[in-house]
């Protein structure tokens, strides 16, 4: 479904802009041996049993959404609400504070038009326990330094989507595990390749740092940090209340069907660099073949 202002595809591809120009120049045969290069290897898959959260004696636990130019909706709209559902049995109270931050205080334009009024600016917001941070645009030195001051502290810093690459920008996620929407396994892998991609998961996670799968798959690892702090029957209620029936919050590796990269083919093409849908006016042809690009 595309929006008026902008597609999902697009948002789904704004690692690949720049990469997309390039790819018409470059050999088809080349560039596909490259995404085959950059397939998952195969590997145990990793350990998600992971320690329980501190709850604070008093007060909820801070959530700042950090958002930028062309946020999607659902990559953070999805983990507001798990975070806004929860209440703490204990106080009765919310368990969760969630707010958004931005670079200013002025009003931004997410995913099909919609606007959103930032809660903090950068200079001003407090300091969260967990960091949301969706698809989006925002890549400014700025952002970037707040998110790692910020991760010195976070318990958990968590991107949803394409997320990733913004936080894979700022090296903290050099050396460690994480995964994004199936879309943009290529372009973390070729981009930082220090980071290990596990492709075919919901969410993985590594120390305070936690990444998703596209879109929906924010909302199950919202419920994972939940039962992080809470326990399972907490996430469960919560799930249970939102009448979220998806189960990928226990089991991670349900995503596994996007582990195998898509096969482009005559009758659905798919393009050459993303492994999407294509623009049907891009394309090149190489020994009678026609390979289609976003």
């Amino acid at each position: 479904m595309k929006s008026n202002s902008l597609s999902r595809r697009s948002l789904m591809q704004m690692s690949a802009r720049l990469s997309a120009a390039s790819a018409l120049a470059m050999s088809p045969i080349v560039r596909a041996a490259a995404l085959a290069i950059t397939s998952v290897p195969e590997s145990a898959p990793p350990d998600h049993t992971v320690p329980a959260l501190h709850v604070p004696e008093s007060g909820a636990i801070p959530v700042a959404f950090l958002l930028s130019t062309n946020a999607v909706v659902i990559d953070f709209a999805g983990p507001w609400e798990v975070f806004r559902e929860v209440q703490n049995r204990k106080t009765g109270q919310a368990a969760f504070k969630p707010y958004i931050v931005t670079e200013t205080t002025a009003p931004v334009r997410v995913s099909g038009g919609m606007m959103i009024v930032p809660n903090f600016a950068l200079d001003n917001a407090p300091a969260p326990q967990v960091l949301v941070i969706p698809a989006q645009d925002g890549e400014s030195p700025a952002t970037l330094s707040w998110i790692r001051e910020v991760t010195k502290h976070t318990d958990v810093t968590m991107s949803v989507c394409t997320g990733a690459l913004l936080l894979a920008k700022t090296g903290l996620l050099d050396g460690r595990r994480a995964t994004t929407h199936h879309s943009a396994y290529a372009d973390l892998e070729v981009d930082y390749p220090k980071i290990h991609v596990d492709r075919g998961l919901r969410y993985v996670e590594d120390g305070n740092l936690a990444s998703s799968g596209g879109l929906s798959s924010g909302i199950d690892l919202a419920l994972h940090v939940v039962a992080r702090y809470f326990g399972d029957d907490v996430a469960r209620q919560t799930a249970f209340d939102m009448e979220y029936q998806g189960l990928g919050w226990k089991d991670p590796g349900l995503n596994a069907v996007y582990k195998q990269a898509f096969v482009s083919t005559p009758g659905h093409p798919l393009c050459q660099v993303c492994g999407m849908e294509p623009d049907m006016k891009i394309s090149t042809v190489y020994k009678g073949k026609t390979y289609y690009f976003c």
